[in-house]
């Protein structure tokens, strides 16, 4: 399945009908929102439903529409005032911090929806060159990560990386703010976190810096660090996680077990 760069088609994939990107436009330009088309039956649903699912179907319709309406804002911005070297599409913000937050919404939209359970998200290509300017960089990630130990390269790697931990924290906060069953939707998710380099100066590819997140519906501990022994394979991790989905697998990859201890 191709990758979804743009939150308002993967916007369209959950909660309307599959289209053309100009039937798209068009149809986001005529419409005030995807929940006008099933107000009623929504009405009808909430009337059979006791307190406590009618203020959650409540809270589902006012997500869907803040985030239509910030898909739909994103739009006509670009349309009003484009870049004229960057043809965006439609649906993507120009500032980088706006356009994950809203691709880490639809995430946390589609798992309190169970629309799915299940998604990655690559919040930049490995060997892009992008400057990030709303930090206060302007030399390009990929250029800055050969630093040499230049002090003055080091620290925008620093900003760098610091802009998209925080990025993933603020995810992980709206997901701890949304109840789910007897805990939060956070309790019953596991979200790794990570990069598939150490070192960027040397492309160092051991000791992955590896976050993960979440209490895997009771069968993680949480607040630990650990360590695994030099060399130990990632799929290791995978393994792991696919244990905790209740998947019964040989092995993946260059696996040679589950990490123990985890």
């Amino acid at each position: 399945m191709p990758k979804s760069v743009d939150p308002a088609v993967v916007f369209e994939r959950l909660f309307g009908d599959a289209a053309s990107e100009a039937e798209r436009r068009d149809r986001m330009r005529r419409r005030s929102s995807v929940l006008d088309f099933v107000a009623s039956d929504a009405d009808r649903l909430e009337r059979r439903l006791g307190v406590a699912d009618r203020q959650k179907l409540d809270e589902f319709q006012t997500s869907v529409r803040e985030i239509e309406r910030r898909i739909q804002h994103a739009m006509q911005d670009t349309d009003a005032d484009p870049l004229p070297e960057y043809d965006a599409p439609v649906g993507i913000p120009r500032k980088l911090s706006q356009h994950i937050d809203l691709m880490y919404d639809m995430m946390l939209l589609a798992f309190r929806t169970d629309s799915t359970r299940i998604a990655t998200f690559m919040v930049g290509v490995g060997g892009s060159n992008r400057s990030l300017a709303e930090i206060g960089v302007s030399e390009g990630h990929h250029e800055l990560s050969h630093h040499q130990h230049n002090e003055d390269m080091v620290e925008k790697i620093r900003r760098i990386d610091r802009f998209y931990v925080e990025r993933f924290a603020a995810f992980l906060e709206r997901m701890q703010a949304t109840p789910e069953g007897s805990g939060s939707l956070l309790d019953n998710c596991l979200i790794l976190h990570g990069s598939g380099i150490s070192d960027g100066n040397i492309h160092n590819h051991e000791n992955l810096p590896i976050v993960l997140a979440g209490g895997a519906a009771g069968s993680m501990d949480t607040g630990r660090l650990l360590h695994y022994p030099k060399e130990t394979p990632m799929c290791n991790l995978y393994m792991s996680v696919l244990d905790r989905m209740g998947c019964d697998v040989a092995s993946f990859g260059d696996s040679t077990g589950t990490l123990a201890g985890l």
